[in-house]
């Protein structure tokens, strides 16, 4: 067990007991596999986590890593803009930064609703539930239910995190399980209720079981089945 995993603000040990008693599958997987494992010995404030996390959005990491570093550069002291000083900062310069104009206005967003306090600090973050993180987070421009759920996982720790529409998971489930199709959100959602309260462990052993099937494999697996639909018969009336 490596100094990391000691932070982990739950005990890991029982939660794996747990996930191999309820499944099968899945005990396979955590023998199998690299030991769990998520690092939170340095956990970010929400707005540090979430400044980041809107800088990667829908861009490759090695990408987002370098036009990060131009923000952070824009800060003092070599550190990303304070919530104060990103609210100074003009666009032209973020812009030069590399930052879309729409994350130019998510980032502007999360500056005032951290100073307004909507964005919690680590202190009171680390005080709150899943839920209400959740509800506040996801008033920010450009925010969604999944960075703020990976904000959970690999700042906070937080054991029962299901994040239901995160790709790696769903085509893990499906490799894990022997799917030949995605599971729909619901359908995941349902599928680990058997793996509360530890549904953030669970979730990390899909990523690995996605990981370790490759691209070639994943690529294969079909979208999520729709939900069929009955089909309303209409009865033709009798002439009289």
């Amino acid at each position: 067990m490596t100094d990391a995993q000691f932070t982990l603000p739950f005990d890991l040990a029982a939660a794996l007991v747990h996930l191999a008693e309820r499944d099968e599958q899945l005990k396979g997987l955590i023998a199998e596999t690299t030991p769990f494992e998520v690092d939170i010995a340095e956990a970010q404030t929400p707005y540090d986590a979430l400044l980041e996390s809107i800088c990667h959005q829908s861009i490759s990491g090695k990408a987002a890593a370098t036009i990060f570093g131009r923000v952070k550069a824009l800060g003092s002291n070599g550190c990303a803009p304070t919530p104060e000083e990103m609210l100074r900062i003009r666009k032209p310069a973020l812009r030069k930064a590399g930052l879309s104009g729409a994350k130019i206005l998510a980032m502007k967003d999360l500056a005032k609703k951290t100073i307004e306090g909507v964005v919690p600090t680590l202190e009171r973050a680390l005080e709150m539930s899943d839920e209400e993180l959740i509800e506040r987070l996801v008033s920010v421009r450009g925010i969604g239910a999944w960075s703020v759920e990976m904000f959970l996982i690999f700042r906070l720790g937080r054991p029962d995190v299901l994040p239901i529409h995160d790709l790696g998971v769903k085509k893990g489930w499906s490799v894990a399980y022997g799917k030949k199709h995605m599971p729909r959100p619901a359908e995941l959602l349902a599928f680990g209720e058997r793996w509360r309260p530890y549904r953030t462990v669970a979730s990390w052993y899909m990523w690995r079981a996605f990981e370790r099937a490759g691209y070639k494999a994943t690529n294969k697996i079909r979208p999520a089945k729709l939900k069929k639909r009955k089909n309303k018969a209409r009865k033709s009336k009798k002439p009289s």
